[in-house]
């Protein structure tokens, strides 16, 4: 019987997408962290329970042939690389192998999935990050949290980001202890500096820098820009983010602008976005133009199609299809994403578009009742997926075509069962690795109506 603390000898049979290894003793599933196919490993029993247990490498006996020494010093204690320590095929692999079983176990369905598309970099390819800002009393630790913690993991250069994201940090870090500037704590809701905030515009070169800030001034606000401003090419924008909730949420709804811009521009598909602090962009550019190019083939278009996007956020999708549909609408939950989404139409000089702020499902059954017939629906919903509501509401509008894209295959697969229901089938999907090194993967699905 195996217990708590015992340790025991396992050969990993495979790895989840979390970055586990999957081993048998005894007929009971047990799950290493860090392990990875192929090892032989020593491993110290953390967890039992009825039907698996979870433990952690006490000694690795014997290497596997897809495992390699993670280049980032604090990945082990971050959580956020969990491929950090697996060459990048074995990792999409493993990817593709989350898709193909969620479909079959999940939905129950028979999917012709395509191999998954490989990132065009596997490092440095983020646009965006957010640093948790915490204190041990003497040092400003500056970092990402550790897995189901809010312990901050210290971390000078995350191999995710651009190396200029680096260089923001070590100046936050040196006008923190300088100016002696309090840092938040959560437990008792007091101190000023929350997170560092930054983007990057990949194709522009332009950089926001955002400070998270548990009040509406800071002090030395001027010495910190003109650092920035000296250390930063490409720097267009430095915001104060207003956040005095005790929450858990990182940003606030009011933005201070300190210097330069309200948002900064990136290019995409040959479209121009103005990017805000609050506005949703893909943080993988290259990756995002596969996506969003492998999305367009799905939708099909000729120039003549009504086309509709149902979690259209600022428009990004849609946009890009625009010019070979005959009209777009747009529907957003969000009404300042509405409001940028507006904004690029009129930048980009689209003028077949039209944005709705709303619920998905009851902007859906507006358009119904306005007699709008789409040809194609275009679905990118949260990582919880569509309610069953929206499902019937899209079934009654009768496209021909629906495009799902998705950040989490497992909700997907829910959905396209829902769809297959109610007349709609998945004739193809495609996963697109947007997150390298992470264990999140996104896939598109074609869904047709069935005949």
């Amino acid at each position: 019987m195996l217990k708590k603390n015992d340790e025991i000898q396992l050969t990993v049979k495979s790895c989840t997408v979390q970055g586990s290894g999957v081993c048998d003793y005894n007929g009971m599933t047990v799950f290493v962290r860090g392990a990875v196919t192929g090892d032989h490993v020593i491993a110290h029993i953390i967890k039992v329970k009825k039907t698996y247990a979870v433990g952690i490498i006490k000694k690795i006996t014997q290497r596997s042939p897809i495992r390699i020494n993670s280049q980032c010093a604090v990945s082990e204690k971050c959580g956020g690389c969990c491929f950090a320590h697996i060459k990048y095929g074995a990792e999409l692999e493993i990817k593709q192998t989350q898709v193909e079983d969620n479909f079959k176990r999940i939905g129950g369905l028979d999917v012709p999935i395509k191999p998954i598309i490989p990132s065009p970099e596997s490092s440095r390819y983020r646009n965006k990050a957010q640093y948790p800002v915490g204190s041990d009393g003497t040092f400003a630790s500056i970092g990402f949290y550790a897995p189901m913690t809010h312990r901050i993991i210290d971390c000078a250069d995350c191999l995710l980001q651009p190396e200029d994201f680096r260089r923001i940090v070590d100046v936050f870090r040196d006008w923190i202890r300088e100016k002696k500037i309090s840092v938040y704590n959560e437990f008792t809701g007091e101190g000023l500096v929350r997170h560092i905030y930054v983007r990057k515009g990949f194709a522009t070169g332009e950089v926001m820098v955002c400070l998270v800030a548990n009040g509406r001034k800071i002090p030395f606000a001027d010495e910190l820009v003109e650092l920035l401003r000296s250390e930063i090419d490409g720097l267009k924008s430095v915001i104060l983010n207003i956040n005095t909730k005790k929450t858990n949420v990182v940003l606030g709804s009011e933005c201070i602008t300190l210097y330069g811009s309200d948002y900064i521009t990136d290019e995409l598909c040959g479209l121009k976005f103005n990017i805000s602090p609050l506005s949703f962009y893909q943080v993988n550019h290259d990756g995002a133009e596969i996506l969003y190019n492998k999305a367009k083939e799905y939708a099909g278009l000729t120039g003549n199609e009504t086309l509709i996007d149902l979690y259209c956020g600022t428009g990004t999708i849609g946009l890009t299809m625009a010019r070979d549909a005959k009209q777009l609408v747009g529907v957003e939950i969000v009404e300042q994403a509405i409001e940028n989404a507006k904004k690029n139409a009129e930048f980009n000089g689209i003028d077949n578009a039209r944005f709705i702020c709303g619920d998905a499902s009851k902007a859906a059954e507006i358009l119904l009742e306005e007699g709008i017939k789409p040809d194609v629906v275009i679905l990118d919903p949260p990582r919880k997926g569509c309610d069953g509501a929206l499902v019937e509401t899209v079934s009654k509008m009768s496209p021909k075509r629906i495009v799902y894209v998705s950040c989490d295959s497992a909700t997907l697969a829910r959905d396209c069962a829902r769809f297959l229901e109610v007349g709609y089938e998945v004739s193809e999907a495609t996963p697109v690795d947007m997150f390298p090194r992470t264990g999140n993967v996104e896939v598109v699905a074609k869904l047709e109506r069935i005949k």
